[in-house]
């Protein structure tokens, strides 16, 4: 029975990965200070004999170090997220993203515990290349720009990460999620899925932000959970980094427009300008398409749900 620590784990990705572990017969232990995360999301679990928690922040070594020590493998979840508490709070992203992750790399290294570290898209920042390979250089906005704190010091963690493996041997993964939506997730920080479907159960406006032209792509929770857990069961994937997501693009104003027909909703969609809804000199992604060819090459993984699958289960858990 393997041993598994997911900080974090009371979040919305975090809880979905908790469940896929307890599935396969693991022993999970979560970590959380429910900044973010909720004790909700667990709660079903909480009476499972495989599964324990503790709610403290990774920053306190201590807890950490205590949870882990008995661990066979390290998920790392926790970070400050969504882009309205990210603009709200710079200094905790950065001194909770960057000394979180350090911590958690210390206590691995003492007892040598494989360790997956969540990235994100974000680090690929003004990237004109599309879609958005692993391997690609970054261009960031200029540091005035408190739009791109996040993907800053998401990109140190992926610095540490890499460094503890090439430096001490350490079995490192890293992961770069792009967005992923579904049951749990929360609209309260900006995520723009659940806060549609919401408006669209309401029959309030859906807020559309600059002009929709912007576009992602949508990934469904469970392809992501299982993609992650691919990662953690393959020696191979040690020491590199993986893309997570998928490769249909869809852009925000048609997205608003999908969510609206579908649930069959009166809402209609309100265009917002990006200084109404963040700041002055809000900087946005215009396109956000990862190449998964290389995780598809080492565990033949790739999302199965569509579009319209991820907004009709987020409108059945909110029903």
């Amino acid at each position: 029975m393997r041993r598994v620590l997911i900080t974090g784990g009371a979040g919305f990705v975090g809880s979905h990965l908790a469940e896929l572990f307890l599935a396969q017969g693991d022993q999970v232990t979560v970590i959380d200070d429910l900044s973010t995360g909720s004790l909700d999301n667990i709660q079903p679990l909480i009476a499972h004999p495989r599964f324990d928690y503790a709610i403290a922040t990774i920053e306190n070594e201590i807890v950490v170090d205590r949870v882990a020590s008995q661990c066979d493998l390290i998920v790392h979840l926790a970070a400050v997220v969504g882009v309205e508490r990210v603009l709200d709070t710079p200094a905790e992203t950065i001194t909770t993203n960057i000394g979180g992750t350090e911590a958690v790399m210390r206590v691995a290294r003492r007892y040598g515990i494989k360790t997956l570290i969540a990235s994100t898209s974000e680090v690929y920042g003004k990237g004109v290349r599309v879609p958005f390979g692993e391997e690609d250089d970054v261009v960031l906005g200029a540091t005035s720009r408190g739009r791109w704190v996040y993907a800053a010091s998401k990109m140190v963690d992926e610095f540490l990460g890499l460094a503890y493996h090439s430096q001490y041997g350490l079995p490192v993964v890293l992961f770069r999620l792009f967005n992923t939506v579904g049951p749990r997730q929360t609209g309260s920080y900006g995520m723009v899925m659940p806060r549609f479907v919401r408006a669209a159960l309401t029959g309030e406006p859906l807020q559309v932000y600059g002009d929709g032209r912007q576009s992602r792509c949508f990934c469904h929770v469970q392809d992501v959970v299982q993609a992650i857990g691919g990662l953690a069961e393959n020696p191979e994937a040690v020491g590199r980094v993986f893309n997570i997501g998928s490769t249909s693009e869809i852009s925000i104003l048609s997205l608003a427009q999908r969510v609206i027909e579908l649930l069959e909703s009166p809402s209609r969609t309100e265009m917002v300008p990006y200084e109404e809804a963040y700041a002055e000199g809000f900087e946005d992604m215009r396109r956000r398409v990862p190449d998964i060819s290389r995780i598809r090459a080492l565990t033949g993984w790739s999302p199965q749900r569509s579009l319209d699958d991820i907004i009709l289960d987020i409108a059945e858990s909110m029903r």
